[in-house]
């Protein structure tokens, strides 16, 4: 059975779209398995982190290089392959989770473990807070789309083609998930609303979301990207209820145990993926 399209506007219409696709159709399935590397990007990105001790300045320059390299895979694939496009979504969240604690926590004792003294080799991290960090990052996101926009090149994202489409694409979906990585830490730590709270909340607005695809002057390539900034906070909000302990309200799964499940569940879901893909291109 052929999967419910979401978003559908972002399709590229008439008989040559699928020559050059290098992006996937936006489905149910791929906003499933966005919610699931964003999720496991929160939890791997604290397991380098924190559990291994890495601490954020050494995870982030090595989850940054990891991104570069599938990205240059991404980038230098003629058609859409499922492992490579979800393998850049996924290091970019964990890259996103890092460079966000980087940017928002520093050495107080509310950031480290008990007994610990220090965040790892390197800076300690900049300490800006999370509202601070969330607007300098929004910033930048806003920035990329003018640029975006000015280029003339479209925003629908069947229809990227070009290097360029692609690198537009991609610095704004490493930006948004570490835009959203700081606002799911701001809902889980600051907001009082808890892991289990804030993940409702983002939950709540994601189906605000589908029911304005209905509007039809609402834009869905609007809506696209405003739930894919979502889609991240929500992850990192439900890494947290996973890994986090019982005392601050978390289910206390650790993070090697949660990123070991979600890397399977995910790596299945892009086998599927695959499947599908290759089945759609013989048929």
């Amino acid at each position: 059975m052929q999967q419910p399209k979401v978003l559908t506007d972002l399709d590229v219409a008439g008989p040559t779209a699928s020559v050059m696709k290098k992006l996937p159709e936006v489905t149910l399935a791929f906003w499933i398995m966005k919610v699931a590397a964003t999720t496991l990007g929160e939890t791997a990105g604290d397991l380098f982190s924190q559990t291994l001790k890495l601490g954020y300045f050494l995870t982030t320059v090595a989850l940054f290089l990891i991104f570069v390299v599938t990205l240059v895979v991404q980038l230098r694939s003629s058609r859409y392959n499922p492992f490579f496009y979800w393998t850049v979504i996924l290091s970019t969240s964990m890259a996103g989770t890092t460079m966000s604690d980087f940017m928002n926590r520093d050495a107080s004792s509310k950031y480290l473990s008990v007994g610990a003294t220090s965040l790892g080799w390197g800076p300690q991290g900049l300490g800006l807070g999370y509202p601070s960090g969330a607007a300098i990052l929004l910033s930048i996101l806003v920035i990329i789309f003018a640029i975006w926009r000015l280029s003339g090149m479209t925003f629908q994202i069947r229809d990227i083609v070009t290097f360029r489409g692609e690198a537009l694409f991609w610095s704004a979906i490493l930006v948004s998930n570490t835009l959203g990585t700081s606002m799911g830490d701001f809902l889980s730590d600051s907001s009082g609303l808890g892991y289990a709270g804030g993940a409702l909340l983002v939950t709540g607005t994601l189906a605000v979301l589908v029911a304005l695809m209905k509007v039809p002057v609402v834009p869905n390539v609007l809506l696209f990207w405003i739930a894919f900034v979502l889609t991240r906070p929500l992850g990192a909000t439900a890494g947290d209820l996973l890994t986090k302990p019982a005392a601050k309200g978390g289910l206390d799964l650790g993070t090697a145990g949660s990123s070991a499940v979600l890397l399977a569940v995910l790596l299945g879901l892009m086998a599927y993926a695959l499947v599908r893909e290759r089945a759609a291109a013989a048929s």
